[in-house]
């Protein structure tokens, strides 16, 4: 059991603007910012805000994992009818700075380890959602240049079509009234001082929707052809999430930097094998063995977790959604762990849009004890989580709320459950590291 002393109430899931350093010798090193950091939410909305967009985005997530239609309610509010495209990620809770073309005009993105497109929005729009800087002008730009349909990069997007140009033209519809469409270029990046050139990226002059949290764009840092991460030939990537109350920034490491540092972390790194599902091949994935609840280690059948032979099931460590999804076989049991394990009566979490919330004492939390959380991966890796990367307290209900919810089709590691870790990726050796780490201090 651990105590609930050092439980501060719930800030949103991490996101970030990126305040970037170079390290030319040592790899990229970029700085994240929350995507609320500048909204003067409250703390209940900024849980709130965190839960919606987690719901939203998991949506997205199992409709590409299963092929099943979002809710006629999502499909209802969608991008249009003629729009007839696989449904994507989108969404996440962090941003990057980074400039496009010669010169450099800078923008911020979302950072998705879900997706692959790199893309941004372009004049002449068509139809363009608000942003906060300029939409890029390719005609201004000496460095670029559009992608022929013959090319490889256009036969890498999972849909394509040919312009009256030649030109190769891309859709991704993202649910919730969110898509963009245009025609795939290449053009040179700027990200932490260093310049990117020739990097593939969708120039979107067709682009709706309020999902993509004050940026202009997104970078795709998924295991496809056309991420970020595959087109500058990277071996990992780490990122590491401050406390959800911690204003600071988050490092994102790209490339040789991205090793964990041992000087930092107060725990020796654990690795588990990263998992390649070719029904979804842009996921991270990995394989979950078990669950442990205070003193019980719930045992569930080896298919819980596993990827099915159609594709679906599986799970996959994702930076974008905030909140941790089981399959519901795996959430009832931990679930009823908890039920049986807490002190406390069960509350109604509707209200922050949570599935299980305890009622804390009115004196607080300071003596409350809460069950450990462990999350047991192939190879031997154990999840061993800190009472705050699980329980958030909403103090205007006084609810104590866990940070976990059922899913069916595809469970998700959330960003909640990772802050305070370094989290490495290394897509040469098919592994994926954790260690805990002072973030703020990395």
């Amino acid at each position: 059991m651990e105590s609930l002393a050092r439980l501060l109430l719930l800030v949103a899931a991490a996101g970030c603007a990126l305040a970037a350093t170079p390290h030319p010798a040592k790899g990229l090193r970029v700085r994240l910012t929350h995507v609320d950091a500048h909204g003067n939410y409250s703390r209940l909305q900024l849980l709130q805000r965190a839960a919606r967009r987690s719901h939203h985005r998991m949506s997205r997530l199992v409709a590409r994992a299963t092929g099943v239609p979002m809710s006629s309610k999502a499909v209802a509010s969608g991008s249009g009818g003629d729009l007839q495209v696989p449904v994507h990620a989108g969404n996440g809770e962090f941003l990057m700075d980074l400039t496009i073309g010669t010169p450099a005009l800078p923008y911020a993105a979302i950072v998705d380890t879900g997706s692959d497109l790199v893309w941004t929005q372009c004049k002449p729009c068509v139809e363009c959602f608000n942003q906060s800087t300029p939409v890029f002008d390719p005609s201004s730009s000496s460095t670029y240049a559009p992608v022929p349909c013959a090319s490889d990069l256009c036969g890498d997007l999972p849909t394509s079509s040919c312009t009256s140009a030649s030109r190769c033209g891309y859709a991704y519809t993202y649910g919730d009234a969110s898509s963009t469409r245009g025609v795939l270029a290449t053009e040179t990046f700027t990200l932490a001082k260093s310049e990117l050139p020739g990097v593939a990226f969708g120039c979107g002059d067709t682009n709706e929707g309020d999902g993509f949290s004050q940026g202009a764009g997104l970078v795709g840092l998924g295991r496809g052809p056309l991420s970020l991460v595959s087109q500058l030939g990277l071996d990992k990537f780490s990122y590491c999430l401050t406390s959800l109350d911690d204003t600071g920034k988050s490092p994102l490491l790209l490339g040789s930097a991205a090793g964990i540092d041992e000087s930092a972390a107060t725990a020796p790194a654990q690795s588990t094998p990263l998992v390649k599902n070719p029904s979804q091949p842009s996921f991270y994935y990995v394989t979950l063995t078990g669950l442990t609840v205070g003193s019980a280690r719930i045992t569930l059948p080896s298919s819980a977790f596993a990827i099915q032979d159609d594709g679906t099931g599986g799970v996959i460590v994702d930076s974008g959604t905030s909140i941790t999804y089981l399959e519901a076989p795996g959430y009832r049991a931990l679930r009823k762990a908890f039920v049986a394990q807490m002190s406390l009566p069960v509350a109604d979490g509707s209200e922050v849009g949570l599935d299980l919330c305890f009622q804390a004492p009115a004196g607080g939390v300071d003596q409350v004890r809460v069950p450990k959380l462990v999350l047991h991966f192939d190879g031997g890796a154990d999840l061993d989580l800190p009472a705050e990367n699980y329980m958030v307290l909403d103090s205007a209900s006084g609810a104590l709320c866990l940070t976990v919810m059922p899913s069916r089709g595809l469970s998700i590691i959330g960003n909640f459950q990772q802050q305070n870790f370094q989290f490495v990726y290394d897509v040469a050796k098919d592994t994926l590291s954790f260690a805990p780490v002072q973030c703020g201090k990395l």
